[in-house]
């Protein structure tokens, strides 16, 4: 049995799963798809009834794709063409094939996936996060997705200083934390015609809740944002103390209920709880990070996320 780890050498929540895998006795495999097609050579070949995937490193070292009964998608870096190739037309198109090719062999591939990567993909979509969060009967925020500058004044208007703005998808090079909308900020609104925002009405809160999920377990921690130095993005406060936190039923089976839905074997899942003892739920990030988590609580999760991947692989068959 093999597992497969789709990663880069530098991920401490890889590494922290791998060195949990290496108590269970099965081999791993770590796929650093940025020495693709550089360091690594993909082949995919199919005859009568047989068909056989293989990657080779630049070393010779080859990788039955065959082998593999479990992968986890944790969080892939972009391919990297030779930098021979300097016309950006010619740039675009390897990387294209690239990206189809892969895309064709993850789907051909008989292994259990955490997350199967076109789930993964869509379920990192906010506005299907929200509408499935309705649909289950979880409680979100009043939000207003828009690039109509006279939206977002209204929507503005109607909440005051209490408006909270934030990126569908925030991207290494242009990464934005979520904001409380300013007063002078308001002027700004012919602004969003240039992209889509997010704007939703802030919740009060006097905790934060991080829940990641693991198949069907859930791992709940939470913070007082009270006492943070900024309660609208609990990432920007360095001080913040987790606590496990014990969710109630009714809400352990929502969000149960949305990663089926969603068809996701792993989610890291951020709620608010107001004062009158609401979970409001925020977003899903389905490769989101943990480790912290579980250094401030002891939370056994890497090894939740291994155990998970080897049973995973048994069900394909994996010995």
């Amino acid at each position: 049995m093999i597992v497969m780890i789709v990663s880069t050498p530098g991920d401490v929540h890889a590494q922290a799963v791998m060195d949990a895998l290496s108590d269970s006795g099965v081999g791993i495999e770590l796929l650093d798809l940025s020495e693709f097609p550089t360091r690594i050579s993909l082949s995919m070949e199919f005859e009568n009834s047989k068909r056989r995937f293989c990657l080779r490193r630049t070393d010779c070292a080859k990788l039955d794709l065959s082998t593999i009964s479990a992968a986890w998608w944790r969080r892939p870096p972009p391919f990297r063409v030779s930098a021979a190739l300097t016309e950006t037309a010619y740039r675009r198109f390897a990387l294209s094939e690239a990206a189809t090719a892969f895309a064709g062999l993850y789907q051909s591939m008989d292994a259990f996936w955490v997350n199967d990567p076109r789930r993964d993909a869509a379920a990192q979509h906010k506005p299907w996060q929200l509408a499935l969060a309705q649909q289950i009967g979880l409680e979100i925020p009043v939000t207003l997705m828009t690039s109509d500058p006279e939206e977002a004044h209204d929507f503005w208007m109607r909440f005051k200083d209490c408006v909270i703005y934030k990126p569908f998808l925030s991207l290494p090079e242009a990464w934005r934390e979520t904001r409380r909308l300013r007063a002078e900020e308001i002027s700004l609104s012919e602004s969003v015609r240039t992209a889509p925002v997010i704007f939703q009405r802030y919740v009060d809160a006097i905790a934060d809740v991080r829940a990641t999920i693991v198949g069907d377990e859930i791992f709940a921690a939470s913070t007082d944002v009270r006492k943070g130095e900024y309660p609208t993005d609990v990432r920007f406060n360095p001080d913040a103390r987790f606590e496990s936190h014990l969710l109630p039923a009714d809400v352990q089976d929502a969000l149960r209920a949305m990663m089926r839905r969603m068809g996701l074997e792993y989610g890291a899942v951020d709620l608010r709880l107001t004062p009158e003892g609401k979970y409001v739920f925020l977003e899903i990030n389905p490769a989101g990070q943990f480790l912290w988590i579980e250094i401030a609580t002891g939370q056994k999760i890497a090894s939740a996320l291994a155990a998970h991947l080897v049973n995973g692989a048994k069900t394909r068959g994996g010995t």
